[in-house]
């Protein structure tokens, strides 16, 4: 048993749940003070000065500035961010995400004051940093936490393109990459400091459990089963005369559709439902 493993049996109980719910409350509160307030704006950023000299309030009241502006496609990605934050929460378990969003947003703060000395050691006077750290790097290691979890499920790019998740993963990490190359060779190592401490709970959570390595390694094994068993004809997948025996209850799709789709049945469901791998994880239980 791991270390979160042992974490969860003692204190498990303590973890919210539906933390998901609860992130996309606060932005859409962030949004509503943008503007009902804008210039509250201001005494909301992560400011180590301000921290220092008094306005505690700023180590939390960061996380009610949204990650964008405000439109029809930040309503969009709202309601995405909430559905695969509650598909980890589901996957995971309430302590586990807990974990992964709270060390994100403690490793923010720590990079804030971090950053904050390099500066004040370069410049050799106390610096401002505007809203260098923000929530944009907590709703990106949701995403990526939900693609190296689940790196072949399949979205829709623009509502018409579809695509595996990990595929726009790989984007993102290589647009991090760049923006830090540039960083570097403009001497502007602040920008390497703000990427790698807002994001470092995705590589230091998925180093301690494995989590992504072993649920991509036993997928694998599994997969290469089946095309296996499916290239013998063996009558564990399919009958000898081609009836389907596997249905996904979500989406109807059966081994008959995609010979490398793999079906479960799920416990917390009453009775027997059994679901493709792309919906095991994140269908709604019934009861």
């Amino acid at each position: 048993m791991n270390f979160l493993d042992k974490m969860e049996r003692k204190y498990g109980r303590y973890a919210l749940s539906h933390l998901t719910m609860y992130i996309i409350v606060t932005y859409i509160a962030g949004y509503i003070i943008q503007l009902a307030a804008p210039i509250m704006r201001q005494y909301l950023t992560l400011e180590p000065y301000y921290i220092l000299h008094g306005q505690i309030w700023r180590l939390v009241s960061w996380i009610l500035i949204p990650p964008s502006s405000l439109d029809i496609f930040t309503i969009i990605m709202l309601f995405f961010y909430y559905s695969i934050g509650t598909s980890l929460e589901r996957a995971w378990g309430d302590f586990k995400y807990n974990v992964y969003i709270f060390s994100g947003i403690l490793m923010t703060i720590i990079g804030s004051f971090l950053l904050y000395g390099i500066l004040y050691a370069v410049n050799g006077y106390p610096s401002l940093m505007g809203t260098a750290f923000s929530t944009y790097y907590i709703s990106l290691s949701i995403f990526l936490g939900f693609a190296i979890s689940f790196p072949d499920m399949q979205v829709l790019l623009y509502f018409i393109i579809p695509i595996k998740i990990k595929w726009l993963a790989y984007l993102d990490v290589a647009l991090l990459a760049y923006s830090m190359i540039t960083s570097i060779m403009s001497g502007n190592w602040a920008g390497c400091v703000v990427i790698l401490c807002s994001l470092a709970n995705v590589l230091v959570f998925f180093l301690m459990t494995r989590k992504g390595k072993r649920s991509s390694f036993q997928q694998n094994r599994r997969r290469k089963e089946f095309k296996k068993a499916v290239s013998r004809g063996e009558a564990e997948y399919r009958n000898p005369n081609g009836i389907t025996k596997h249905k996904c209850a979500i989406c109807g799709r059966t081994e008959k559709d995609d010979p490398n789709l793999e079906f479960r049945f799920c416990s917390r469901c009453n009775g027997n439902y059994e679901y493709c791998q792309d919906h095991l994880f994140t269908h709604e239980h019934v009861k």
